[in-house]
């Protein structure tokens, strides 16, 4: 057998070669932020993000889709999962099979009820006050830190509606509480502002 042997050749210049030109990429980027930074840009923008940043902790992103509840809903909720994998103790003893439906209440019962509602709508919020002094005021709409101080009680926010969407909640004010080994969801119809619904 012949092993193979490669060769290298010189097949000299083929076309015109120009120079690089170009300047490189981090001296631009560099360039750039130090004329920002001169101008006053740099500044402006943390200001700006500053801002930004207070508002959103002060004024969340309101959940969307949720409405005021104009006829009332209610269904139980079964918190029960399957887990996917083996739960093992610090030994690595088995506690629970993978396969095996775990009901969280029968370990840890929802020791208050869940409220939630919009806190720019007047009606709801009494409604919310009027409600358990353990209950937990969950908001969908409003400013959680402007109520905290104003009504010296602790207020939630659903964040991205994480916790509307677990309990299929459409319209609000909503109620969670625990019912057994269930959850008892309701969609709450308050009277509006002319009285003219019950």
């Amino acid at each position: 057998m012949l092993a193979s042997t490669a060769q290298a050749r010189d097949y000299g210049q083929q076309g015109t070669v120009f120079p690089v030109i170009e300047r490189d990429l981090l001296e631009q980027i560099h360039a750039r932020l130090t004329a920002m930074e001169k101008s006053g840009e740099t500044a402006r923008l943390n200001q700006e993000l500053k801002r930004r940043t207070v508002a959103r902790v002060e004024r969340p992103e309101p959940v969307a889709g949720l409405v005021r509840a104009e006829a009332a809903r209610k269904w139980a909720f079964d918190p029960t999962i399957t887990l996917e994998t083996d739960i093992r103790g610090p030994k690595g003893e088995l506690i629970h099979a993978r396969g095996t439906r775990v009901n969280p209440l029968d370990s840890v019962p929802l020791r208050s009820e869940l409220l939630f509602f919009d806190g720019d709508d007047p009606d709801q919020l009494a409604w919310a006050l009027r409600q358990s002094p353990n209950a937990k005021l969950i908001l969908v709409r409003g400013a959680p830190l402007e109520l905290m101080k104003a009504r010296q009680r602790r207020f939630y926010f659903d964040q991205g509606g994480k916790l509307s969407t677990h309990f299929a909640i459409r319209a609000v004010p909503a109620r969670v509480r625990q019912q057994g080994r269930l959850l008892e969801v309701s969609e709450i119809v308050l009277p509006n502002a002319k009285g003219s619904r019950p």
